[in-house]
């Protein structure tokens, strides 16, 4: 059995990786105000950022879809991995060696199965990038020397020879640690008669890698004419590489991509390779596989889906390169960014087009000029017979969904206009009308025009702080209505007492759960005192927030503590004045509550009622009445 990680050390971890160095590997961020960032959730669909990072209190947080953490949890989630395995990952990160109780520190038997095989992929590309030097690879260099690829680029890439023998990566890596099975489920090698053989051998090698840079998998270049194998060949599914959620090139792209809102998607791994050196660095290429919608939402969170934001597609002029463009453009509406397609002359991909016209072509090529909603118009209306009013009608009636489907309405129209002319349809606004109803009918039904549902279609919790919020399963009681008063300063009291301790304590540590009207607050509020009260935050500030998660009874009040640790304080200036308002104003709500209640007492105990139960709760009445005025008067000074 695995031993348990120090408590120093996931401490240590903890507070060693940035929480947005590690979130910004998977997504572009931006300025959100008050010291966050913001961008779009990885872990639900969304047109509008909604998921925000606080790298001071090293916590994110999601307003759609309540996702929230520290940077562990980030990882775990996004990874999919195990507690451990994201400690010992993010742990070998900052050089942090981790100790183990329970049995000791054992790394080989405890590292979980994802680290160990994204350790045997980093050991094999190393493996396979210093076996392109031998004198067996000579027919791999002159195979990269031909497409105009040098020894610096192919250590650029990470590019390697895989030794045509049976299993020499295999004993490489057993030499390493690895047992046969790690072996055999990482896709490096595969069951042979006598034991695990190299799944790829005698061919040019490209490392694979995820968005956060591991390697993950392989792409493999047959090199010799007694090769039986595939021209590529591709790691297979594993625990770490689905093909359609991996892009070649995205580790070395998506830096540029974020902040250029543009990317280049070609076909092969050479094209990347021609692009990137002709300065073209926001080339990618998705792997033995159709540009899908995994790999749409990989380039959205890196666009941020602003207006502005462009992907160019790079296809083959033949029939293929056309189907794939179609297909691509069947998702053209998964992005907020304006597609578009690019076709070399002659039909030559990016890396032929180097090699015959150089870089300067590369660059000009990928300049979007083609629309590709015009590239799907021109395919459909070739179909068609179109002197014959039959064939007008048909092709108009697969056309006007695909124009109904232009985002910026000025532009539908005028592409309707532009239809018209290509079907010879002399009568231009009953295309125009045909478009806009689809378009209108699409709105309505909120699928796409031709009546399908619209991938992510249908009603969003709310994406911020504002209006009704539905009520936490773990909650008996009334939904939170932001739009309350009560719920709104109880709201800003919690968040001040997470963020700004030190201005509302020792005050707010006597405050009772009972005085936070919403029983989600309430549920805070005990929180926070199980975890030493507002004076823990002033006196260990660093350690504060995780205590204070650590506390939640549950998974749904530790989501509501991480939300208001992150979320924005409405005040434009966070000071002792601010603090002291929503201190009174929670205060004063209790009292008035109170009073009204000791005021139902008085009516029900009436003239008749025991004089010393009578003359108690005019006292408390009393009491109350002058404490409510003196918080009026007086502000938090009579607290």
């Amino acid at each position: 059995m695995a031993g348990r990680i120090n408590d120093d050390d996931v401490k240590a971890v903890r507070d060693a990786v940035p929480i947005d160095a590690v979130v910004s590997e998977y997504l572009q961020l931006r300025n959100a105000g008050g010291g966050n960032l913001k961008g779009l959730c990885p872990f639900h669909d969304e047109k509008s950022p909604s998921f925000q990072v606080s790298p001071s209190k090293g916590l994110f947080h999601c307003f759609g879809c309540q996702e929230g953490g520290d940077t562990i949890a980030f990882v775990m989630k996004i990874d999919h991995l195990s507690f451990s395995e994201t400690v010992e990952r993010l742990a070998a990160r900052a050089g942090i060696t981790l100790r183990y109780e329970e049995g000791g520190y054992n790394p080989t038997h405890q590292r979980g199965e994802r680290i160990r095989l994204i350790e045997a992929h980093k050991a094999a590309a190393q493996y396979y990038a210093e076996q392109l030097d031998g004198a067996e690879a000579e027919i791999g260099r002159r195979f990269l020397a031909e497409r105009g690829f040098d020894q610096a680029a192919a250590h650029h890439f990470g590019v390697g020879y895989s030794p045509a023998g049976w299993d020499h990566l295999t004993r490489h890596l057993r030499g390493k640690g690895f047992s046969d099975k790690e072996l055999i489920l990482s896709g490096l090698s595969q069951d042979g008669r006598r034991g695990p053989i190299d799944r790829f051998r005698g061919r040019l090698m490209w490392p694979i890698r995820d968005v956060g840079g591991d390697v993950v998998g392989f792409g493999a270049r047959r090199l010799r004419d007694d090769d039986n194998g595939p021209k590529y060949l591709n790691t297979p599914e594993t625990p770490i590489y689905r093909k359609s959620q991996v892009l070649y090139g995205i580790d070395l792209a998506k830096k540029d991509i974020a902040k250029s809102s543009r990317a280049v998607v070609v076909e092969g791994y050479t094209d990347v390779m021609a692009c990137h050196l002709a300065g073209i660095t926001t080339a990618i290429a998705t792997c033995g596989t159709a540009f899908g919608g995994d790999h749409i939402k990989i380039l959205r969170r890196l666009l941020m889906d602003n207006g502005s934001a462009r992907v160019i597609f790079t296809f083959d002029g033949d029939a293929a390169g056309q189907k794939a463009a179609l297909r691509a453009f069947e998702d053209d509406q998964k992005f907020a960014a304006e597609t578009y397609i690019a076709i070399a002359p002659d039909g030559m991909d990016p890396c032929e087009l180097r090699l015959v016209k150089g870089d300067e072509a590369v660059r000009e090529l990928v300049e979007p000029r083609t629309p590709l909603f015009e590239f799907a118009l021109r395919q459909i209306v070739n179909r068609y017979d179109l002197e014959t009013p039959a064939g007008r009608a048909a092709a108009l009636d697969e056309a006007a969904p695909i124009v109904a489907r232009i985002k910026n309405v000025a532009s539908q129209h005028e592409v309707a206009v532009e239809l018209a002319g290509m079907l010879g349809i002399l009568d231009t606004q009953f295309v125009v009308k045909r478009v806009a109803q689809l378009a209108r009918w699409a709105r309505e039904r909120g699928g796409a025009p031709d009546g399908r549902p619209r991938p992510g279609a249908g009603p969003r919790p709310p994406a911020g702080p504002a209006g009704q919020r539905p009520a936490q399963p773990s909650f008996t009681g009334p939904a939170l209505n932001l739009r309350s008063p009560a719920h709104r300063t109880e709201r800003e009291l919690l968040k001040l007492a997470l963020q700004y301790p030190a201005l509302v304590s020792p005050a707010f540590d006597a405050y009772g759960a009972d005085e936070f009207t919403a029983p989600p607050y309430a549920a805070v509020r005990r929180t926070i005192a199980e975890a030493g009260g507002a004076a823990q935050g002033v006196a260990d500030a660093p350690d504060y927030l995780a205590r204070v998660r650590e506390a939640a009874p549950d998974d749904t009040v530790r989501a509501l503590v991480t939300e208001l640790a992150v979320e924005a304080v409405l005040a434009r200036t966070v000071d002792e004045a601010y603090a002291g308002e929503q201190l009174v104003q929670v205060r004063l709500r209790a009292v008035d509550r109170r009073v009204h209640e000791v005021q139902g007492t008085l009516t029900r105990l009436g003239t008749h009622g025991d004089p010393e139960r009578l003359a108690a709760v005019q006292n408390e009445l009393w009491v109350l009445q002058q404490y409510a005025q003196s918080l009026r008067n007086h502000g938090a000074s009579a607290l």
